[in-house]
């Protein structure tokens, strides 16, 4: 009987027979829906996969939507190069099945560097860094010097000229740039960002090659490189969306002074660093608990550095200093280079004792081009100068000592732990050596003393020393101590031996400078806490040298006529030395370890120009 699809039993019959018979009938079209999964962010360079690996998935056609060419499979492994949005589609017989929208994102070059990397330096993007950074270097060292040193780097080479031309066709500018060390493979593993692996594994075989490497392709891709030199081989390789140079340095032998299980022996096989990387899941290194600890303690920059405990080495209980790691941050800035370490540790560094409050610079010659200053509890002081106690060193030193009469305790004792050096540039005595032998000889003095909490100890080690040298010197007795006078390359040397310091100055009488707060003086020209108590501090300011040689306007034995021409021939020397306005570093123990401070700047680019 025909089916009548105004009754209700007719309809049921025929959703029935269409369910039954439904896409198996000849004629009638299979639904496709391939698995795309959710719109999602992915990283650049990182294969996503999309469709069905099961036996009885339908082959499709993908379109990326990223220029490259579509395929057809049930299953597909696809990296997208470059950041940006993009809409895959999958077709069947021409008609679109399924979308989904990729957000592709830079991937962070820390989630590039394996988890178990002990030490990392790297830019964290190139766009924006990169050319202040090499602006800055090559002001500093100078251009020819700066092109040396990039082309001494193979991936170096690839970055800048990617760069330059503009197009980052093979290098990503907006990934990364780094150095990282393996705790099992002895060498140096450099990382870039790249978009076009093929373009750049050429492109870095071709620098080595002509730097007289032996460069061979090797099937699944990398790069074997046997070193001109000789050497174990480097490798070079891609690995989602990075290029990396794997350089082996050499065996590294096993420190018998260390537990052997504490050891971890690295060897210089660079398949062991592809190795790491190749078996890298997750973040890496990126989302390490020490790491991120540390890189909050540090200021924003340009270029970070990371060096942390191995996880599989435990630090030593009977260590008083356990270093738990470092991090620290470079800013860059036209003329400025800004240096922010943090140094963790879990217990106090010098077992929390305080620094003694020093005055040796608190009434001194103003106007110093260098200055240092050690600022720590004595016996740290003793432990630099002569070994830990209990060291081979410093028993070998006791000894030694004894056998010449000398109380190393009693020496030891009387150092408060404070040290302090000056130098000091003589302007007249350069100008008038300058007109009278036609060449720049250098004139100063360097000031060296160390606060005493006994001064007797130290007189008979300095009387002893003397006596045993070949050095020809005079003993005067003062109303507060011992002058001891000689010469030393022609240079006179006096060195005073007081209740509360020891001082010696070499070169040039400082008679006549005006004395003053050097300290304070110090701390208003590079701000912060440096140069005071309980600080290691070290600054050189030839932007004063600068300004004093400028500054003179009678220099008794030059004539009027000849100083204006020395000055300005003197100052076009300096400035054709060396670029460097001032530099200083400062560390200070603070809670949870210690803070590193830094900075070098450069001489005005106008005042450069003039």
């Amino acid at each position: 009987m025909p089916l009548n699809p105004r009754r209700p039993g007719s309809l049921v019959a025929l959703l029935l027979m269409t369910v039954a018979v439904g896409p198996w009938a000849s004629g009638c079209r299979r639904a496709v829906r391939p698995d795309l999964g959710q719109d999602r962010t992915v990283e650049a360079g990182v294969p996503v996969d999309l469709g069905s690996q099961r036996e009885d998935a339908t082959a499709v056609t993908w379109d990326f939507g990223d220029g490259s060419d579509a395929q057809t499979a049930p299953w597909v492994s696809h990296a997208f190069s470059r950041a940006g949005a993009y809409t895959v589609r999958a077709l069947h017989e021409g008609e679109e099945v399924g979308r989904v929208q990729l957000t592709v994102v830079p991937r962070p070059v820390l989630r590039a560097v394996p988890s178990s990397a002990r030490t990392v330096m790297w830019l964290p993007e190139l766009r924006g860094h990169v050319d202040p950074l090499m602006d800055f270097y090559a002001r500093l060292v100078g251009p020819e010097n700066a092109r040396r040193a990039v082309e001494s780097s193979p991936l170096l080479p690839l970055l800048f000229a990617d760069l330059e031309n503009g197009t980052g066709s093979v290098v990503d500018p907006d990934e990364g740039f780094g150095f990282f060390l393996l705790p099992e493979f002895d060498g140096v593993v450099t990382l870039l960002g790249i978009t076009e692996p093929e373009a750049a594994l050429n492109a870095v075989a071709g620098e080595l090659e002509r730097a007289g490497h032996g460069v061979m392709p090797q099937p699944d891709g990398s790069v074997t490189v046997e070193p001109a030199s000789g050497g174990p081989p480097m490798l070079l390789f891609e690995d989602r969306g990075y290029l990396y140079l794997a350089v082996p340095e050499g065996l590294e032998e096993p420190d018998e002074s260390e537990p052997q299980q504490a050891q971890v022996l690295a060897i210089p096989d660079a398949e062991v660093a592809r190795q790491a990387v190749r078996s890298l899941t997750g973040p890496g290194i990126s989302e390490d608990v020490l790491l991120t600890e540390l890189r909050g303690k540090v200021a924003n920059g340009s270029v970070y550095l990371f060096s942390g405990q191995h996880p599989g080495v435990a630090p030593d209980e009977d260590d008083a200093h356990p270093i738990r790691g470092f991090a620290a941050s470079l800013a860059v800035k036209p003329e400025q280079l800004d240096l922010d370490g943090f140094l963790s540790s879990s217990t106090p560094l010098f077992q929390g004792a305080l620094a003694p409050a020093s005055a040796l610079l608190k009434d001194a010659e103003l106007g110093p081009i260098a200055a240092a200053q050690i600022s720590v509890p004595p016996e740290e002081l003793a432990r630099l100068a002569f070994g830990a106690p209990g060291s081979e060193r410093r028993e070998r030193m006791v000894a030694s000592w004894r056998r010449e009469g000398l109380d190393v305790e009693a020496l030891l004792k009387a150092l408060r732990g404070d040290v302090v050096l000056r130098a000091y540039f003589d302007i007249p005595a350069f100008f008038r050596n300058f007109i009278r032998n036609k060449r720049p000889d250098i004139k100063g003095s360097i000031v060296v003393e160390a606060g005493l909490t006994a001064s007797e100890p130290v007189r008979a080690l300095v009387q002893k020393q003397l006596e045993d040298s070949v050095l020809r010197y005079t003993t005067q007795q003062e109303a507060n101590g011992t002058l001891f006078r000689t010469r030393i390359r022609e240079q006179p040397v006096e060195l005073r031996i007081m209740p509360e310091r020891a001082s010696l100055q070499a070169g040039e009488l400082l008679q006549g400078r005006p004395r003053g707060d050097v300290g304070a003086e110090l701390r208003e020209r590079f701000g912060g806490e440096a140069f005071s108590s309980g600080h290691v501090s070290v600054m050189v300011d030839l932007g004063r040298l600068r300004a004093d040689l400028r500054a003179a306007e009678k220099v008794p034995g030059v004539p009027s006529m000849l100083l204006g021409a020395t000055k300005a021939l003197s100052g076009a020397l300096l400035d054709r030395i060396t670029p460097l306005d001032s530099g200083f570093l400062d560390f200070s123990p603070v809670e949870g370890g210690g803070r590193l401070k830094g900075r070098l700047s450069l001489r005005a680019a106008q005042e450069a120009s003039r």
